[in-house]
């Protein structure tokens, strides 16, 4: 496990909410969930990696977090489902030419936002200290 690369990851899933946020502002609502997803791809790369397991595939990722984070109890089932649903909601507007409603951006980003910070917790509560302190 590399700290840095833990903290590098939790601050890319940050950085990708706050564009989620402008991108919905700006009305590029196909943007803002994909970036939604990602924040939440971030996070759940940098809970595997704390465990020492790395995916490079979004598939990888989504199948290791219900495995290793979800199954074992450390956050509810309702995470997976989240993820998964992300993960869907970003295949559908980047490759489908989805063009989703707000409303259904702004619950996602809520959920991406909620997701994020629970995995920060678990990883806080797990004894994970940013490099920086």
């Amino acid at each position: 496990m590399s700290r840095e690369e833990i903290a590098g990851l939790l601050l890319r899933a940050e950085r990708s909410l706050r564009s989620a946020r402008n991108l919905l502002g700006d009305g590029d609502h196909d943007f803002a969930i994909s970036r939604a997803y990602y924040a939440m791809f971030y996070a759940a790369t940098a809970a595997l990696l704390f465990h020492g397991i790395k995916r490079s595939k979004h598939s990888g990722v989504i199948a290791a977090f219900a495995e290793h984070v979800v199954k074992p109890g450390y956050l509810a089932p309702d995470y997976q489902r989240r993820l998964q649903a992300a993960f869907q909601d970003r295949s559908e507007g980047d490759y489908a030419g989805v063009f989703p409603a707000h409303e259904a951006v702004e619950l996602r980003l809520k959920e991406a936002e909620e997701f994020v910070a629970a995995v920060k917790q678990f990883l806080l509560s797990s004894g994970f200290r940013s490099p920086s302190g």
